[in-house]
């Protein structure tokens, strides 16, 4: 027997059986010592924390589409996955849980405290691996990292040490984001700007001469107890007179000087502004520029410290309401305005982070960012698709300042410096010692040799940011720092598929480790896709809660759906997606489109695989592309023609990062020109008792297309293709689709001239089933054809394609002229036979009624449709002559108005034309 598909596609049952196939025979398991040209992605970890969002899904099917491609062109190819450690997400979850035991991490000590995070990672962490795994992506799994893995610390320490040796790591003291809420400094990544409906308040500083006082405007009243001056434009001819005098500091009766800076803006608030270098950057900067004393009045956990006199120990926001009643009574408030302003929340903590001075690590940025300037304006590396985000890239490369990467946290990579505690009587103070190396034996031995042997060793208790780690994703994972036959061959990756919006804090990130450590950028290519929005057109967010959950629509409709329909909507590289979706049924039209063209796909694999069965010979399926050349008939080399061609089309889409491109372009040719056309031109040579040698022709011919379809599609649609595949050509589990060649195109094949018949053919075919449809003709009903034009090179292409028209449109008698002949539109008696007409190109296509309808029926339905179009023109006329409506509808609404009138006065014409044939 010979093998065919089930009747039915079950993509839950069939994308399982194929993810176990390939994860338990490690399919995708590489071997660089093979050779050849290598391809690479690694994957931008998602947090082990996480779980699948229509983000990761649209990131992977974009990914798993590349990859699938690169190797079935013969690429060496990688897709190295791998997780984020995720500092502050884990130790959030962790220290819920203890607090939910009445504990804190403190209590714990941080050795249980690592160890139950561990556990934590054991039992939950694998859930968006397990997840990526469901979406079929073709990753190594034989590889997967971890940013805590052993290998991957190593290169964090190798790094670590490395910069600090060249003076490009270092510990001081700088204004970091804080986050009162987790009590830790956050990155930039980690702060959410939120604009707010907030307050600007107005107060009286006093000149310490008693000549008068000033006016400042600030959002934030309670960092003004850590006031160190007052700045002005010294531009601004209000104040120019001020400069250099001093100013009593309400509440603390501190004196402290009016500076002129160019910083400050003229038109905010009054034009003079309050300077607390230690609680706002550009203050800080400021202060810098003027020397200015910085005094620090808030406590890590956002209480305020002794510097604030009487209301030491407040928490910010209740000492905020608290010192602006303190200065209404003293007689310094002036006014409060409602402002709208942007605040920085902690993304974890979900609090407003505070600018506050603390000693911390940082990376000096500049000559890290300035080697990466250099290869992207030299060197053009790497290279931004699409190309508008060079500038973006670069325009961030210039703006960077020094980046904090220390974070008070336990999960992490725990810092690899190690104080002379001994020194600085038993705690780490700002100018305690300290040494820094891979381990606390090699910081031992230099501490020995400056402080003796009896000098006392604590490791800084703080981790590295996140993003330190994986900083160092693209070559750590290879092996670095070791020589390793991974990074030899696989290095620097090819392509790193990310959004937009990370360009700034792990692109640039990548590319400035990569640059310094190993000389080299870190990928060719950099693909920047857009967001996936909601079904109105919104970013999906936690906030709006209007994320859509892939799983739901995986479950639903199948993986393979869910990818090509994520793929196919991308209209050009970088650009937003948008699916339908309804919330209430969790149904999807699009996913739904894609898994309808799943099963037409599979339908006509089994429409092929059914007509091998019934064939009185057999196909070679281990050759599906042993066709005599001279064997083949028009409709056979039109297909082939058209294969050829979108072979050609989706490789430079593909080639050019135009996934959707290639996307839609496979639909096109797969539904419309084999499904709906070619298989429908060559059933009549299937038949019982069609000649043999056309039979194997056609059945040779669907094969070898149906083959390279699955082929074609494979990257985008991995799991039907599979299971199509291997029961076309009857092969095993270990010799499937994704390790077979891409098709490859045969120009000499491609006939353009053919193409125009068949779109001749195809286009009249169409129209002549529109009029079948407008006569109310059954699809068995024989009808009468006449074509007529005065193109001899149309009628001679119809003519040859006379069989196919007859038999796609169910024609009986089919004349083609170059005039029409009265005898071709009057009926037995001489009288005008009633017909319905229309054009395709130039090409006239009359249909006759006599005989196939029921005329008077027929007539009854013409009048109905002419009178419900008379009650449309009454009423458009109503509106138009409505004097209200005219002085109140826009100019474009009134144009589209009298245009409808028209269209609709148009159809009315050809109606009354057509009844009064009868």
């Amino acid at each position: 027997m010979t093998a065919n598909l089930p009747p039915q596609y079950d993509a839950k049952t069939t994308e399982a059986k194929w993810q176990q196939i390939w994860e338990t025979n490690q399919t995708y398991k590489v071997d660089p010592a093979k050779g050849g040209k290598p391809f690479c992605i690694v994957i931008p970890p998602p947090n082990v924390t996480g779980s699948l969002h229509l983000g990761h899904a649209f990131e992977q099917s974009l990914i798993d589409a590349l990859i699938r491609y690169h190797r079935m062109c013969g690429d060496n190819t990688l897709y190295l996955p791998g997780t984020d450690h995720a500092s502050i997400a884990v130790q959030t979850i962790l220290e819920k849980q203890l607090k939910a035991e009445g504990k804190t991490r403190y209590d714990v000590g941080r050795e249980k405290f690592l160890e139950r995070a561990w556990e934590w990672k054991a039992e939950s962490g694998g859930t968006i691996v397990n997840q990526l795994k469901r979406m079929g992506v073709s990753a190594d799994w034989t590889r997967e990292r971890f940013t805590l893995d052993e290998g991957l610390s190593a290169a964090v320490l190798e790094a670590f040490v490395r910069l600090h040796r060249d003076g490009l790591i270092y510990r001081g003291q700088y204004l970091v984001n804080w986050c009162p809420a987790s009590q830790s400094a956050v990155s930039d990544l980690e702060v959410e700007n939120k604009e707010t409906n907030g307050s600007l308040w107005y107060f009286r500083y006093p000149l310490s001469d008693g000549s008068g006082f000033i006016e400042v405007a600030t959002t934030r009243p309670e960092t003004m107890l850590g006031d160190t001056a007052v700045a002005v434009n010294p531009q601004d001819e209000r104040y120019q007179h001020l400069i250099g005098k001093t100013v009593r500091l309400p509440i603390l009766d501190r004196d402290i000087p009016i500076v002129g800076d160019e910083f400050v803006e003229a038109e905010f608030g009054t034009g003079c502004v309050k300077v607390t270098p230690a609680h706002d950057p550009n203050d800080f900067a400021m202060g810098k520029r003027h020397n200015l004393p910085l005094i620090n009045i808030i406590n890590k956990d956002g209480t305020l410290n002794e510097n604030a006199g009487e209301f030491n120990g407040q928490e910010r926001f209740a000492a905020r309401r608290n010192i602006v009643a303190k200065l209404e009574e003293l007689g310094n408030l002036v006014k409060v305005e409602a402002y709208k302003h942007t605040v920085p929340y902690s993304d974890r903590g979900k609090v407003p982070v505070e600018p506050l001075l603390s000693t911390q690590w940082f990376v000096k940025i500049r000559p890290l960012a300035d080697n990466c300037l250099d290869s992207l304006d030299n060197h053009n590396a790497p290279e931004f698709v699409p190309q508008r985000w060079t500038k973006v890239y670069r325009d961030w490369l210039v703006k960077l300042q020094d980046w904090c990467i220390s974070r008070q946290l336990w999960w992490g990579h725990q810092i690899p410096a190690w104080y002379a505690v001994s020194e600085s009587g038993g705690e780490i103070a700002d100018n305690t010692p300290f040494f820094v190396a891979k381990s606390e034996a090699e910081a031992r031995v230099q501490a020995i040799e400056q402080f003796g042997a009896d000098v006392q060793l604590v490791q800084d208790p703080d981790v590295l940011d996140t993003w330190f780690s994986s900083g160092l994703w693209p070559f750590s994972t290879l092996g670095w720092p070791e020589n390793t036959a991974d990074l030899e061959m696989y290095y620097p990756t090819s392509t790193l598929v990310t959004g937009f919006d990370i360009i700034f804090f792990w692109v640039a990130r990548m590319t400035m480790m990569s640059g310094y450590l190993t000389g080299k950028m870190p990928f060719k290519d950099v693909y920047i896709h857009g967001l996936v929005l909601d079904e109105n057109g919104k970013k999906m967010s936690k906030s709006a809660n209007n994320g859509i959950d892939p799983l739901l629509l995986i479950d639903k409709y199948g993986t393979d759906a869910l990818r090509y329909t994520l793929v196919r909507e991308v209209v050009g590289a970088g650009q937003d997606i948008r699916i339908q979706y309804n919330r209430k049924t969790d149904e999807s039209e699009s996913v739904e489109a894609s898994r309808n063209f799943t099963n037409k796909i599979w339908n006509a694999a089994r429409f092929v695989m059914l007509n091998f069965e019934s064939a009185e010979f057999k196909i070679d399926r281990d050759n599906l592309t042993n066709i005599a050349p001279e064997s083949l008939e028009v409709a056979d080399k039109w297909i082939l023609s058209r294969f050829h061609q979108t072979i050609h089309q989706t490789r430079a889409n593909i080639d050019r990062y135009g996934l959707g491109e290639a996307a839609k372009g496979l639909y096109e040719f797969i539904w419309g020109d084999f499904c709906d056309w070619y298989i429908e031109l060559v059933k009549s040579r299937l038949q019982e008792g069609a000649d043999p040698a056309s039979k194997l022709v056609v059945l040779q011919t669907l094969a070898f297309v149906l083959d390279g379809i699955l082929k074609l599609l494979h990257p985008f649609m991995p799991h039907v293709t599979a299971e199509i595949w291997q029961t076309l050509t009857e092969s095993n589990e270990q010799n499937d689709i994704s390790m077979q060649p891409y098709p490859i195109s045969d120009t000499s094949l491609i006939n353009s001239e053919l193409d125009r018949e068949f779109e001749l053919i195809i286009g009249v075919t169409r129209t002549i089933r529109n009029l079948r449809a407008e006569a109310d003709l059954k699809r068995v009903t024989k009808i009468s054809i006449v074509l007529q034009s005065d193109s001899a090179i149309e009628r001679e292409i119809l003519e040859r394609g006379k069989t196919y028209l007859c038999d796609l449109a169910q024609i009986e008698q089919l004349t083609i002229v170059d005039k029409l002949a009265e005898e071709q539109t009057s009926s037995s008696d001489g009288n005008a036979s009633p017909t319905i007409a229309s054009v395709f190109a130039t090409v006239q296509i009359i249909l006759p009624l006599a005989g196939v309808v029921d005329l008077e029926a027929f007539k009854a339905k013409i009048q109905k449709k002419i009178d419900k179009i008379d009650r449309e023109i009454a009423s458009i006329h109503t509106r138009l002559n409505n004097t209200k409506f005219m002085e109140r509808a826009t100019p474009e609404v009134v144009q589209q108005t009298q245009d409808s009138l028209l269209e609709t006065e148009k159809q009315k014409e050809i109606l009354k034309s057509r009844f009064e044939q009868f």
